[in-house]
């Protein structure tokens, strides 16, 4: 039987969610298939990249400022709560996703290691209810 380390990677490898880890600078570090199936970056592309990559311009000022509170404070405002916000494809395209956020912590002090956001495309959802209002 592989080791516990062994099995969490093939569980994020295989997870149908989108799994995007970032160090304590917004660089990011792991990066899943289905990261690669959401936003159109491969690995190679998106690995050591700025998060920026995938936020559209208009929210990277209000992204980063959360961003550098929680890597300093060690908590997330939304700590565990689905968030809808916007993301940016590779192609250009603006997509809706559901996110929940985390702080990677280490096992040594506690001590912020960097962030983890789990995503999935709400697009089609989002454009529905929009439409069903409308209407």
């Amino acid at each position: 039987m592989e080791d516990r380390s062994q099995w969490a990677e093939r569980i994020i490898d295989q997870i149908a969610d989108a799994v995007v880890v970032a160090d304590r600078s917004g660089v990011i570090v792991r990066w899943n298939d289905a990261s690669a199936a959401l936003f159109g970056f491969a690995a190679e592309e998106a690995l050591g990249q700025n998060l920026d990559l995938i936020i559209p311009e208009h929210l990277r000022a209000s992204h980063w400022r959360g961003f550098e509170a929680a890597m300093t404070k060690g908590v997330l405002k939304l700590q565990g709560r689905p968030t809808l916000t916007r993301a940016l494809h590779k192609s250009g395209r603006k997509l809706y996703v559901e996110m929940t956020f985390a702080i990677v912590k280490g096992e040594a002090e506690g001590k912020v290691l960097g962030s983890v956001a789990v995503a999935r495309d709400v697009t089609e959802r989002v454009e529905r209810e929009r439409a069903a209002r409308a209407s």
